[in-house]
């Protein structure tokens, strides 16, 4: 960023709606301070100056980011760790952007990649996948405990739970395993079978993303690295080079 070393620098701190950007005239001194809701925003940067404009690392940060940069501004995205040192007294939206504004003139504070749209896409898949794993551990773990309150012990692991739960169920039938018990558990499996499509299905386009994509390709052929770790890596490390 040593290139826009000499760009005025805005802090910008982004919200849902209003947005709070500290400007500091180089010459004067004079201490700038703008309220934008979302929607001024992009006309404000349009007929501006090049400037470098700093933000925290946070929610929608990357979507601003190229938003500016089409812009043609340099946008420098900050970790919030490093931000908060340098908030004074109570945390407001204009402190927190001054705070961005002098953190981004700090030279030991590395400014965080600008992912593009592709690798955004990649983390929301996922995102999305975490979710949907987190809660198929749930529906299993739920079942192994409700049905070891019958007497009926299954194996740890999604793969092994399933295919022995059909052979448990049976022989606890014929133990008189309660018929409502019996229905209930069959409705938990085509839920858990649900939730499995939908990963498998997060999976493939996964993996169809790294056959776009060079870097990712190049880590596949890594033995040991598969597309998920691929797309991870890459979409979360954004310049593999650092």
């Amino acid at each position: 960023m040593q290139f826009a070393a000499t760009l005025p620098v805005i802090g910008m701190d982004i919200a849902k709606h209003v947005f709070q950007l500290h400007v500091v005239d180089a010459e004067t001194g004079e201490v700038t301070r703008h309220k934008l809701r979302r929607d001024r925003v992009t006309t404000f940067f349009a007929n501006r100056q090049k400037s470098l404009v700093a933000m925290e690392a946070c929610g929608g940060a990357h979507h601003w980011a190229r938003t500016l940069q089409t812009l043609g501004h340099e946008v420098k995205l900050l970790p919030a760790k490093h931000v908060r040192a340098f908030v004074l007294r109570d945390k407001t939206d204009a402190r927190d952007a001054q705070a961005i504004w002098v953190a981004a003139q700090q030279p030991h504070i590395k400014a965080v990649p600008v992912k593009n749209e592709q690798q955004q896409a990649c983390l929301t898949l996922h995102r999305m996948r975490a979710q949907l794993m987190k809660v198929r551990i749930m529906q299993t773990n739920a079942l192994r405990g409700l049905l070891y309150e019958f007497g009926i012990v299954l194996p740890e692991g999604h793969r092994a739970l399933i295919k022995i739960v059909q052979d448990a169920l049976a022989k606890a039938q014929e133990q008189r395993l309660p018929e409502v018990v019996v229905v209930s558990i069959q409705d938990q499996l085509r839920r858990i079978d649900s939730l499995q499509c939908d990963i498998d299905q997060l999976d493939k386009r996964l993996a169809s993303m790294v056959k776009q994509n060079q870097h990712m390709l190049a880590l596949q052929a890594i033995p040991g690295i598969g597309p998920l770790t691929a797309t991870a890596l890459v979409s979360t490390a954004t310049d593999l080079s650092s």
